[in-house]
């Protein structure tokens, strides 16, 4: 039983998927798992200006010039010149193509007054020529635009859906991979005749909607026979290098993480996180109200990763980058020396320019091409002008999903205001980042002044402290709070605690020298007292010995007088005999 579940489970992530043919357009490969069913049939339709006929012309161009696969692209709306004028901007040379045998544009005008004039309708003529198109460059690529064209004026229903079935089969006889172009439909079809999306064996739906006043085109893949594929709408970006749709959507998380650190620039910050800063690849919340210095902390980490000859983006959508140059000169950070080196690059645009998707398409393209080590955005509240919390937190998620898998380090900022959406962007942000720096105003005693607070950082010890924000000519400092007997105290009570402390110490150091020399005059008196006794009892033994000696030796002379009288009395003594 367990070996069973076992084979079940490695088929479902196994699954044998039909042969596919890349169609070159940036995002739509990985979206089809490859791209579309080789030698089949694929349907793209929408309406009118949701980029049909380019889709279909860059998968012939990409062909022609990527994967050495010609193609034929057979158009009933526009002439062979029209077409070629109108790619020109894109970079597409289709009279270069067909010169050198890549590419064949072939226009074919539909009469509609013959077909209600004869009543005959036969496919059979544009066969032939297709077919003659398709053989004389060995096409393996094929595109009709649009198959509406082919029926006008064509009543019967029978007629036209028993043709329709047998250019689709012919197509599959000839080994072509082909897309095929349509008309939205109107009710439930997604498309005029209804039939197509049927006989295709994949159908892309285009879509071109406007909200709020801004333009959004998005993507679907409504069906793909015999094979997995993303089921989710895509935005998709139209600019000067063609189509590219952005597969935003991941629902795998298995992703590497890197442990290598990245300074925030802040030396006092780094000190915060772990003596460190954060993580690479990792994600960074910048909040607060206006004037706080979000702006600088996120200069000031772009500036770091350029010192280290790395590269940066900076995502403006407030200042213009000369604004924030300048004005980041004040505080010692020359943002310009980067941007010459081309290590920095700054992409200005307001929010309004487009829908949150198409800036995402955008932002994806530039990284892309870029290649930064960090990311910054500033600010992402302003993005809730062109959409709701909750879109602008889906945005987001699919970025830091992106920047995430690319090891990119990004930085965002977000204005706090006491307002109920900008309180649901900070929590709907806050959730998705690894770090998150609140920077808070703080007023005391008529003064404004500003705090800074590690709310999370994830994976490495960080400070639990307030500290004191400050902006200075030199950069930024972060400075301990202080304590003092009324709680928290910052800016100028702090320093007026910090005197009061000083002075505190010059008095205690003052009264401690005046005890001081106190204590060293009375030694001082003692110590003389000392000698003076010293030198008396010195003088007393002196005198003491000097008596002592004179006693000794009028002793001496007593007894020696004596014994002189005893001999004398002696020889006295004897004379008289």
């Amino acid at each position: 039983m367990t070996n069973h579940h076992h084979k079940n489970k490695k088929t479902k992530f196994n699954y044998p998927q039909i042969p596919k043919t890349p169609t070159g357009i940036t995002g739509l490969d990985e979206i089809t798992g490859g791209g579309i069913p080789t030698g089949r049939p694929t349907l793209i339709c929408g309406g009118a200006g949701c980029g049909k006929t380019l889709m279909s012309l860059e998968f012939i161009v990409r062909g022609a010039t990527e994967f050495n696969e010609p193609g034929v692209f057979m158009a009933f709306e526009e002439k062979a010149a029209e077409l070629a004028m109108n790619v020109t901007s894109l970079g597409f040379d289709l009279v270069k193509l067909q010169e050198e045998k890549k590419l064949k544009v072939d226009y074919v005008h539909i009469d509609r007054s013959e077909i209600e004039e004869t009543g005959e309708y036969d496919l059979e003529g544009l066969f032939i020529r297709l077919g003659y198109a398709i053989d004389s460059i060995g096409a393996k690529r094929v595109v009709l635009d649009t198959v509406e064209n082919l029926f006008l004026g064509l009543t019967n229903q029978g007629i036209l859906r028993a043709e329709l079935r047998r250019l689709f089969t012919w197509l599959k006889e000839k080994g072509v991979t082909a897309i095929i172009t349509g008309e939205r439909g109107e009710g439930n079809t997604f498309t005029r005749q209804g039939l197509e999306e049927y006989v295709s064996d994949c159908v892309i739906l285009l879509d071109h909607r406007v909200i709020n006043q801004i333009s959004t085109r998005r993507l679907r893949i409504l069906k793909y026979r015999g094979s997995l594929h993303g089921t989710n709408e895509y935005p998709f970006l139209i600019d000067e290098d063609g189509i590219a749709v952005l597969p935003v959507t991941s629902l795998n998380l298995e992703k590497d993480v890197s442990t290598e650190r990245v300074s925030s620039g802040i030396p006092a910050l780094d000190k915060m996180l772990d003596n460190k800063g954060f993580f690479k690849g990792g994600s960074v919340l910048v909040s607060g109200s206006a004037g706080t210095g979000k702006t600088s902390i996120a200069a000031c980490f772009a500036n770091e990763i350029c010192k280290q000859q790395k590269r940066c983006l900076y995502f403006a959508f407030e200042e213009s980058p000369k604004q924030i140059i300048r004005n980041m000169k004040s505080i010692s950070v020359n943002l310009q020396q980067y941007i010459d080196n081309d290590s920095l690059l700054f992409h200005a645009s307001r929010p309004t320019l487009h829908g949150l998707e198409q800036h995402l398409v955008a932002m994806y393209k530039i990284i892309k091409n870029f290649k930064p080590d960090a990311v910054i955005i500033d600010p992402i509240t302003n993005l809730v002008t062109i959409g709701t919390v909750s879109e602008v937190k889906s945005m987001l998620i699919r970025l830091i999903d992106f920047l995430q898998e690319e090891q990119i380090t990004v930085m965002f900022t977000a204005l706090s205001l006491n307002s109920v959406v900008n309180e649901q962007t900070d929590e709907g942000v806050s959730s998705l980042v690894d770090s998150w720096l609140l920077v808070r105003d703080i007023e005391f005693n008529g003064e404004r002044n500003r705090g800074m607070y590690i709310m999370k950082s994830r994976g490495m010890r960080h400070s639990n402290q307030v500290r004191e924000f400050i902006i200075t000519d030199d950069g930024i400092d972060l400075v301990d709070v202080y304590l003092g007997p009324e709680g928290v105290l910052i800016g100028s009570a702090r320093e007026a605690q910090r005197l009061q402390e000083k002075t505190g110490e010059v008095l205690r150091g003052n009264a401690v020298n005046m005890k001081d020399r106190e204590i060293d005059r009375k030694r001082k008196m003692l110590e003389a007292k000392i000698a003076n006794l010293q030198s008396e009892f010195e003088s007393a033994e002196d005198e003491l010995n000097k008596i002592s000696v004179e006693e000794e030796l009028i002793k001496k002379v007593s007894e020696n007088n004596r014994d002189a009288l005893t001999k004398l009395r002696g020889g006295d003594k004897a004379s008289s005999k």
